[in-house]
């Protein structure tokens, strides 16, 4: 792990129920500058709330979030200019249908940023050619096929030049064949060296592209480590069950 100072996001002591269900339990988590952590874990494990609480899509009932030092802001303004440093991409694509792609890409930093339309739409298109869909740019979201809607999700919220991103699921809503085309470009991602926290079922791509593995249950994180030791050599009897179940098949 890399020293304090390196530290981009910071989780201490946060916690969360919903109603009498307790989703984060004590959750102390650092993720430093550059760092690829992938969160797995079962169905109901706190990994989405963990992912939300991380740009404040979910309060937290207590415990502190830092993002570069900074504690996450309540609302207002600053909770905006923190959500501009913090890219998310969820299962669902999120795009305004009734606007192009290349419009979907630019709206944050020309609004949020105040960038000029040029500049944006100069940005947006080398984005949308780095995820693989810069033919598309003029088409619609329905137009495209759920990779495609995909890949321009991650082209919009690079768009605002996050310091770390967020994805939660990114790969459970599309058809298998679509999968790989959404993991490969955050395996570049990842290899560029861009922070990035991943909830998600693909084992493969937490092989490829984590340095560590976060294994979360009933709310906890029970285990963490690097992706070879993780599946070879998990350490609590929880991770050993759920890899079971998944790695058999």
């Amino acid at each position: 792990m890399s020293d304090a100072s390196d530290a981009l996001v910071v989780l201490d002591k946060v916690n969360k129920h919903f109603g009498e269900l307790h989703v984060l339990n004590d959750i102390d988590l650092t993720v430093a500058r550059g760092e690829v952590i992938v969160v797995i874990g079962p169905s109901g494990s706190g990994k989405s709330t963990l992912c939300r609480a991380i740009n404040r899509l979910e309060t937290i009932d207590d415990g502190t979030i830092t993002i570069d030092g900074q504690p996450l802001p309540q609302e207002g303004k600053a909770l905006a200019h923190l959500r501009a440093d913090v890219g998310m991409v969820f299962q669902a694509f999120n795009l305004f249908a009734h606007k192009t792609i290349l419009e979907n890409v630019t709206l944050g930093p020309i609004k949020v940023k105040k960038e000029p339309r040029k500049q944006a739409e100069q940005e947006a298109m080398a984005l949308l050619e780095r995820v693989g869909v810069a033919n598309q740019a003029h088409k619609y979201p329905a137009q495209l096929s759920g990779g495609q809607q995909q890949r321009v999700a991650i082209a919009r919220s690079l768009a605002m030049k996050p310091k770390v991103m967020l994805f939660d699921e990114p790969t459970s809503a599309l058809d298998p064949e679509m999968i790989n085309e959404v993991l490969d470009v955050m395996v570049a991602l990842a290899r560029e060296g861009m922070t990035m926290i991943v909830v998600t079922h693909e084992m493969g791509f937490a092989r490829k592209a984590a340095n560590r593995v976060v294994f979360m249950a009933d709310g906890l994180i029970q285990e963490e480590a690097e992706p070879e030791e993780f599946f070879t050599n998990p350490q609590s009897e929880r991770a050993k069950d759920f890899l079971s179940k998944i790695l058999t098949h």
